[in-house]
């Protein structure tokens, strides 16, 4: 079963933010080649729903990221062979026949920028050819070696055996950039196509080991969806220069966290850290905590910023409503989920929002199998959802110096009691300015 989300818990994360902009994609992205950056965006786009094949990528980053290990391979070769495999046009195929340069070239389109494009393209990929066979030859028994092995099937066909003969820096006469033209362009392209994807992963790879070590990110655990947990010690927002980590225990037999706190206390930036881990581990990628251990969920739907739909006249509660019952219709077909909503009703009156909190809250409470992180600022809803065990209810207190409040952003179990809202009002002088203003 695929991993599943939405566009509304992506923009709530941040995962792939603005063009040009900073996100979460954009922190992990040190990779050396575009194919190594556009390999790290298709990663991310597609999680991973398989505790086995979670920690395999886990493991492979964590192994790369013990020995250190700098990306072999030139950027500018890649891109050469990148330019060479781009031409498809049969026309561009060099003819193999033995006449004078001039009657070759002429016979091709383009003249002799194809085979400037053409010869680059192949010294390239005998060069890639053999930095991957000595690359690979230096690395032990470890979490890549499955891969390793592919790699090395690869490097070992018909496409590509006869590239490991050749001396690096040996020059290549016409007879055999032609050959291996008409081998690797046309005929074998597939066989390339794979070699660069393994070369471009590995890029991946070692970038992203890189910013773990610099950022003191954690290597996930994950476990069998059935297992139905989830831990994390230290966890904090990846793109915070000075964050607080919080610890995070959930279980089947405490599957709703119930979030309290006032405004400016940290419940959304706590949420949004939660989120993003979620989303990093089931890429198999580190995350912004010191150890995480979880189980697999079937799909992470969080609704922190939630615009309204004024097109079709929806307003902020309704589009609330319809947040709601999308959740309750993946959670009706049995999928196990992590939901996050901030604020649950927001849009509507204190009352309503009470009875639709306490109402909906039990109603995930139940929903054993799934687990669910809901804030809220209606502090009275949590008296009556005490008498269901499995809610965790934890708050993000205040701390008063005087007249001046302060955040610590540290979770304490409870429900909050701070009512700093006129404090906070009064400290900004806005009765004063309002009573002075002139009719």
């Amino acid at each position: 079963m695929a991993f599943s989300t939405d566009q509304q818990t992506m923009d709530d994360l941040n995962i792939f933010g603005r063009r040009g902009g900073s996100s979460v994609l954009q922190l992990f992205n040190r990779a050396v080649t575009r194919g190594g950056s556009d390999m790290l965006e298709e990663l991310f786009r597609q999680p991973l729903s398989d505790a086995a094949a979670i920690n395999r990528r886990s493991g492979t980053m964590q192994f790369f990221s013990h020995r250190r290990e700098a990306f072999p391979f030139r950027g500018s070769g890649l891109d050469a062979i990148e330019a060479y495999l781009s031409m498809t046009d049969e026309r561009t195929r060099l003819p193999a026949e033995q006449a004078s340069l001039n009657g070759r070239l002429t016979a091709l389109i383009g003249s002799d920028n194809v085979y400037k494009v053409v010869h680059q393209g192949i010294v390239a990929l005998v060069d890639v050819v053999g930095t991957m066979q000595r690359f690979l030859e230096t690395l032990g028994p470890g979490p890549y070696a499955e891969e390793a092995t592919e790699i090395i099937a690869l490097l070992n066909s018909p496409a590509l055996s006869p590239l490991q003969r050749v001396a690096a820096g040996s020059k290549l006469s016409y007879a055999q950039v032609a050959e291996w033209d008409g081998l690797l362009r046309f005929r074998h392209r597939a066989v390339v196509k794979q070699l660069l994807r393994s070369v471009y992963l590995l890029d991946v790879y070692i970038a992203v080991a890189q910013v773990a070590g610099e950022r003191g990110f954690c290597y996930v655990e994950a476990l069998a969806r059935e297992e139905g947990r989830l831990w994390l010690e230290g966890c904090y927002h990846p793109q915070l220069q000075h964050p607080v980590p919080n610890d995070l225990c959930m279980t089947a037999d405490s599957n709703v966290l119930f979030l309290t706190g006032a405004n400016m206390a940290g419940k959304s930036t706590l949420m949004k850290s939660l989120g993003i881990a979620l989303y990093l581990a089931h890429l198999g990628f580190p995350v912004a905590a010191r150890r995480m251990v979880f189980a697999v969920r079937d799909g992470l739907y969080t609704t922190i910023n939630l615009p309204d739909n004024l097109g079709m006249g929806a307003s902020h509660f309704y589009a609330e409503v319809l947040r709601v019952k999308k959740m309750a219709v993946e959670l009706r077909q049995g999928r196990q989920l992590f939901i996050v909503f901030d604020e649950l009703f927001r849009g509507t009156n204190v009352k309503d929002a009470h009875e639709a909190t306490v109402a909906i809250t039990s109603a995930f409470a139940r929903k054993r199998g799934s687990m669910f992180v809901i804030s809220t600022h209606i502090i009275e809803a949590g008296d009556e959802l005490r008498r269901s065990g499995n809610i965790h209810f934890v708050y993000l207190p205040t701390r008063m110096e005087g007249t001046v409040p302060t955040y610590p952003y540290t979770l304490e179990d409870g429900i909050t009691a701070d009512r700093h809202g006129m404090i906070i009002i009064q400290n900004e002088g806005i009765l004063d300015i309002l009573r002075r203003a002139t009719l």
